[in-house]
């Protein structure tokens, strides 16, 4: 069965994605790391009896050395970052097979600064006629690594940041797992 580790900041949606489509992609988590000690992802690992950490500058002198030993240690194939706010070093990208999902049809309204709220913002403000997810490979650049699948919607005429929001994390679900399936193959 193929392993994947999750790396998340905050809530984890991804990951409760990949967990509760885990038996039908033939996958299973055996590890949640966060690099904030509030994460609510953190709680929802516990949940699922699942194995998490915290690992950040204040209690490691190297984190990503410190993540490394951890997906050595849980025999990790891949690892999925769910909302996870920090980069990556070229060393952990190239052991490791991460995947990302990203808000916005890549490589449009990708790298630094955009995720989440600004990248629908920067759709809105662009007057853009689509959007979608795209899940990619990470490397050591932000939003540059290979593109794996790709999810589009067509915005609406009165789309708000607020709804678009709320679609591209509906669309997100099936990308995911799509994303995941042809990882897998």
């Amino acid at each position: 069965m193929t392993k994947v580790a999750i790396l998340s900041s905050h809530n984890g949606s991804g990951f409760e994605v990949l967990y509760h489509a885990s038996k039908t992609l033939n996958i299973q988590i055996p590890l949640v790391i966060s690099n904030n000690y509030q994460a609510s992802v953190l709680q929802k690992a516990d949940t699922y009896q699942i194995d998490n950490f915290v690992v950040n500058a204040t209690n490691s002198d190297n984190p990503d050395e410190q993540i490394e030993k951890l997906l050595v240690q849980y025999q990790c194939d891949y690892v999925f970052l769910s909302g996870y706010m920090k980069k990556l070093s070229p060393n952990l990208t190239k052991k490791f097979k991460f995947i990302n999902s990203h808000p916005s049809l890549l490589p449009k309204y990708g790298g630094k600064g955009m995720y989440g709220r600004h990248v629908h913002e920067a759709v809105i403000q662009n007057h853009e006629k689509q959007s979608g997810v795209t899940i990619h490979e990470v490397n050591e650049n932000f939003d540059e690594g290979k593109i794996i699948f790709q999810n589009k919607l067509i915005l609406e005429k009165n789309e708000t940041v607020e709804s678009l929001e709320n679609r591209i994390k509906e669309l997100e679900i099936s990308a995911i797992i799509e994303g995941f399936k042809i990882c897998l193959k």
